[in-house]
């Protein structure tokens, strides 16, 4: 199985960074597990622009390591996405990722599995977890766990032996579900009426100029 792992923060060291890391060397004691650990802030990427090109051709006009990435994640079978807490929101690299990535729309994430870090300091941390879980549920994934960690700057979360033994369950419950193939009955009847009713309607109205879209949905089967 294929895990994708993204840092959406500056710090390579910090409590982010610290977290994801600690997931992956827990996941990398399966043996069938593939880990691919991304730090955004090393990425060479564009802002999104707005253009809409994407929908139509079904890619970017931006031909750069974000680009790139998304076709990494489509033939990934899980994703663990992390964020600092910046103003009760995501990070700058992080909503980078989510404008670019091909998530919402495109279907990006269906039938995958996701896990959200969210870490802060003062306050915001469930503001920043909400926009990571919508993300990945609107995008069609089953979220399998979420981590939301209080914690002060320039301080190694790792010291708190509780949050290690959870970051070690979630990894295993990660693990597992994309083994097991679980389906989570109530995300999957929340994603299914998002799609049916809000995206794919919006899609279709739009035709020729979604086209794109339209030919990745018959790739996943969901049309």
């Amino acid at each position: 199985m294929k895990i994708i792992i993204i840092n959406g923060s500056n710090r390579k060291n910090g409590a982010t960074y610290n977290i994801l890391n600690e997931l992956r060397l827990a996941l990398q004691t399966f043996k069938d597990a593939e880990i691919e650990f991304y730090n955004v802030s090393e990425l060479n990427l564009k802002y999104c622009i707005g253009c809409s090109k994407c929908y139509k051709t079904g890619h970017c006009v931006f031909d750069d390591d974000l680009e790139r990435l998304s076709l990494n994640i489509a033939s990934a079978d899980g994703i663990i996405l992390g964020s600092p807490t910046y103003a009760s929101n995501v990070s700058a690299q992080i909503k980078t990722i989510i404008d670019r990535g091909h998530f919402v729309i495109e279907q990006l994430l269906y039938g995958k599995y996701a896990v959200s870090i969210a870490t802060y300091e003062n306050y915001g941390g469930k503001d920043t977890s909400k926009v990571l879980n919508k993300l990945l549920s609107y995008s069609g994934a089953y979220v399998s766990g979420k981590i939301i960690c209080k914690t002060p700057f320039s301080y190694n979360p790792l010291n708190n032996i509780k949050l290690k033994n959870y970051i070690s369950r979630v990894a295993n419950r990660l693990h597992k579900d994309i083994q097991k193939k679980r389906k989570y009955p109530l995300q999957k009847i929340k994603r299914n009426i998002i799609f049916k009713f809000g995206i794919l309607p919006f899609v279709k109205r739009k035709g020729i100029d979604y086209n794109g879209v339209l030919q990745s949905y018959k790739v996943k089967d969901l049309i």
